[in-house]
């Protein structure tokens, strides 16, 4: 069984993920990423190049991708990956779901500084787009969770020993 881990952008799925990953002995997959490398390019790059559209495809392709491997692993999903309907019960049927949930405040004090990368926050005030985004998003990662981990300043062995305890 797969852990998959869902959250807001900047919520740190990726770092944790590869934590977590060593820690319980399975491979990371970060699907942001591997979208990069099968398209030898950014995210950004593929927003502005494709639209949002087509990259959800490519999201959900990679989602169906996985199941159909049946690779257990550690997968970091990014942060509008479960809002899309079609991804839910391929996301459920992957494995357990850990939500890690942060504040707007956590959130804006992490992506300060890195809103180019990020092309659903570009030409947007931060503060409401996070706002904003995380509102819609919320209670679509609840539905999803099968753990709900609360984050703000842990570190991420800390974040990763309070997953394991979950399990």
């Amino acid at each position: 069984m797969s852990l998959i881990l869902e959250g807001f952008m900047g919520s740190g799925k990726s770092a944790v993920g590869s934590m977590l990953a060593l820690r319980v002995g399975l491979p990371f997959i970060d699907t942001d990423s591997e979208i990069e490398k099968r398209q030898s390019s950014s995210i950004a790059d593929i927003f502005d190049r494709f639209g949002e559209e087509a990259f959800r495809q490519m999201e959900t392709s990679m989602l169906q991708g996985l199941l159909l491997a049946d690779t257990e692993a550690v997968i970091s999903l990014g942060g509008g990956t479960p809002v899309r309907r079609a991804n839910a019960p391929v996301i459920k049927s992957l494995g357990r779901v850990v939500y890690l949930r942060a504040s707007a405040e956590t959130l804006l004090k992490r992506l300060e500084n890195g809103v180019e990368q990020r092309p659903m926050l570009r030409g947007y005030d931060l503060n409401e787009r996070v706002r904003g985004l995380l509102e819609s998003r919320e209670e679509r990662y609840l539905e999803l969770a099968d753990i709900v981990i609360t984050i703000a300043d842990e570190d991420i062995p800390e974040i990763c020993d309070r997953i394991i305890k979950r399990l």
